[in-house]
């Protein structure tokens, strides 16, 4: 039997997994550069490696879900990344999804009829 503590850990991690492209998204609403947006999801409580953050972000711009720019005005160059159209309406759409998602689970979970 596999250790019930490391057990659990995977099973967090495979929940966060599946929230993950949301919470990027909720947060490109405005312009962000790669760090930043790490701090704004950890401040959140939505921690997340710079290994799967910039991997992400670069499978969701190739889908066309995000533009990306490089700005140098204020310091050393950073991209910046944001919703395209194609994102914002991505995001809305699984916003949706989440609240009826979150509704079904809170009646599962709280064990009413």
């Amino acid at each position: 039997m596999a250790d019930s503590g490391a057990q659990l850990a995977k099973l967090e991690q495979d929940l966060r997994k599946g929230v993950l492209v949301l919470a990027v998204l909720s947060q490109l609403r405005t312009k962000q550069y790669g760090y930043s947006l790490r701090q704004a999801l950890g401040r959140r409580g939505m921690p997340i490696e710079e290994g799967t953050l910039y991997p992400l972000l670069r499978r969701l711009e190739s889908q066309g879900l995000l533009a990306s720019e490089w700005h140098a005005e204020d310091g050393p160059p950073r991209r910046y990344y944001e919703l395209s159209a194609e994102g914002t309406l991505l995001f809305h759409e699984l916003t949706s999804a989440w609240g009826s998602l979150a509704s079904v689970m809170d009646r599962l979970l709280s064990e009413e009829d």
